[in-house]
């Protein structure tokens, strides 16, 4: 037994103008699908460029607190050490008291040796005392509390310090106070 053969001559035989229409919708609704197609193109384009910058956002974010937190781990003894310094202070003008005294005794020697015992201790932790003496004035580092005529010295020179300055790593902590050279007149 044979198949009926499918009759072809009755679609081409069809309304052309129902053709016509049948291609235009079909066109038109594959230029919707397309539009809509660059639609959502767009729109995820424009999320993954959000995603993008908000993960480098993130990023730096958590790099500026890492950095963040390092600086607060290494000047963390900064508060401390300011509140020590008048103590450093007090140590040196006593055992600078008992030499013009002409005192040798065990008191000086012992309350030298504390001096020495805290400068070390501040030192472990990165403060250091500023090399003012002799050295040409830096308004970063010293604080000029008066002007001395010298002629022995080139003008703007520390002669003399009057409070010790520190350094805690790179930062001043206290300025040294001095007292600076000035060309006589």
């Amino acid at each position: 037994m044979s198949e009926p053969k499918p009759d072809w001559s009755a679609s081409s035989t069809a309304d052309p103008q129902s053709d016509d229409a049948r291609t235009q919708a079909d066109a038109a609704s594959v230029l919707e699908d397309l539009e809509s197609l660059r639609a959502r193109a767009t729109e995820r384009d424009q999320f993954l460029s959000l995603l993008k910058r908000t993960q480098a956002d993130f990023e730096n974010y958590q790099k500026r607190n890492q950095r963040e937190r390092e600086q607060e781990r290494r000047f963390a003894a900064a508060a401390m050490a300011i509140d020590l310094l008048p103590v450093l202070d007090n140590l040196e003008r006593a055992t600078a008291a008992a030499q013009q005294a002409g005192e040798t005794g065990p008191l000086v020697q012992g309350v030298s040796m504390v001096h020495g015992q805290l400068l070390d201790l501040l030192r472990r932790h990165g403060i250091t005392p500023i090399d003012a003496l002799g050295q040409p004035f830096d308004p970063n580092l010293h604080s000029a509390v008066m002007q001395k005529p010298s002629s022995d010295v080139a003008p703007n020179t520390v002669l003399q310090v009057l409070e010790q300055g520190f350094m805690h790593h790179d930062r001043v902590l206290r300025p040294s106070r001095v007292v600076v050279s000035a060309s006589p007149t």
